[in-house]
């Protein structure tokens, strides 16, 4: 191993912990103040995936998780399986296409299905459906009104993330071209 590829394993590793931070403050920030409909807590995921590909992704992803465990809650480790797979979708699309504002909306449209897919069982099995944001209002008031413990989890889920998700994405579209040229990359 050379000099040049060490410094850039190295850079690598600095900043995909840089990346996991980012999505632990986001996570506890929005989470704090509550914001409708927004999570911001693959943030740090999606920068990785982008930046270095689909395998980085995964373990930035994965790696929030556990240390979100570790840190609030051991039930939360399922959804690490969440984390993973945008890690993957993202680092795969971003592979195939340049990562601009068409390719952001479109990636951050199918994390929005495919998260919910994965993250909606995962709450109902291990939270009965109820895991404390701001979705819990939604899906009380559809299991009041009749609707299967999976729909009522599930609906709110996927609307959330059509803003969380497409938001994250864009951000990601826009910033991640100035970081990089801050960088030197």
């Amino acid at each position: 191993m050379n000099n040049t590829s060490k410094v850039s394993s190295t850079r690598k590793m600095v900043l995909s912990a840089m990346f996991i931070v980012l999505n632990i403050v986001l996570s506890i920030v929005v989470g704090a103040i509550k914001i409708p409909l927004l999570f911001l807590d693959t943030m740090g995921t999606v920068f990785g995936a982008v930046w270095f590909g689909p395998i980085w992704g995964m373990i930035i992803g994965g790696l929030t998780n556990v240390l979100l465990a570790v840190m609030k809650n051991p039930k939360d480790l399922p959804f690490a399986l969440v984390n993973i797979v945008i890690g993957l979708v993202v680092g795969l699309i971003a592979r195939k296409f340049k990562f601009d504002l068409k390719t952001a909306i479109i990636t951050g449209l199918i994390l929005a299905v495919v998260a919910p897919l994965i993250g909606t069982p995962i709450a109902v099995f291990v939270y009965g459906g109820l895991t404390g944001d701001f979705n819990d209002i939604f899906f009380t008031a559809l299991r009041q009104g009749g609707t299967e413990i999976f729909s009522a989890a599930f609906i709110p889920r996927i609307t959330s993330n059509i803003v969380d998700k497409v938001l994250t994405c864009v951000l990601v579209a826009l910033t991640l071209p100035k970081i990089k040229k801050g960088l030197g990359r």
